[in-house]
């Protein structure tokens, strides 16, 4: 996992801890009279201006692990789905929806996903609504596995049945 969170946290209170003591310090050396009020400002001028970067930067990076964050879970998804279609060679599409809890729109997301990484290779019925998983070698035929009609190529990887709407994935 990315660091980009704990990274972002330290800063942030490492700026913040800088900017309360610098202000503690120069305080007491008002109120004790060993400082004037210009010599208060400046201070605090320069603390902050020591302690706004490493306050941007640690905001910055809090944003940056967030996302890190969220790029981390959707390919643990596509990694979870991967797993199951191939170790159960055909799955329902309704049923890895209800299990991952996600859209059918996000699953058929993570399988063309899957294929152009060229991880996941095997075909998908659209109207039966099921996935199935193949071994490239199997796949190079012209004969849609699902209904045996010629099938066209309509992207990198995808090629589609005209006669049954299956998609496969080479």
């Amino acid at each position: 996992m990315g660091q980009g969170k704990t990274v972002g946290t330290i800063l942030i209170v490492a700026a913040l801890v800088a900017i309360v003591i610098a202000a503690f310090w120069l305080s007491s050396g008002l109120s004790e009279g060993r400082l004037q009020v210009s010599g208060l400002v400046l201070g605090l001028g320069l603390a902050l201006a020591l302690a706004l970067p490493l306050l941007a930067f640690g905001i910055v990076m809090l944003r940056q692990g967030h996302t890190e964050a969220l790029q981390f879970a959707e390919a643990e998804k596509e990694k979870r789905l991967l797993n199951i279609v191939q170790t159960q060679g055909r799955v329902n599409i309704a049923d890895v929806v209800i299990e991952m809890n996600v859209t059918r729109d996000r699953v058929k997301a993570y399988v063309y996903d899957l294929v152009g990484k060229g991880l996941f290779t095997g075909y998908i019925n659209w109207q039966d609504g099921i996935l199935y998983a193949k071994q490239a070698s199997e796949m190079q035929t012209t004969k849609c596995p699902n209904c045996g009609g010629v099938r066209e190529m309509v992207g990198k990887g995808v090629v589609k049945c005209p006669f049954c709407g299956s998609e496969l994935f080479l």
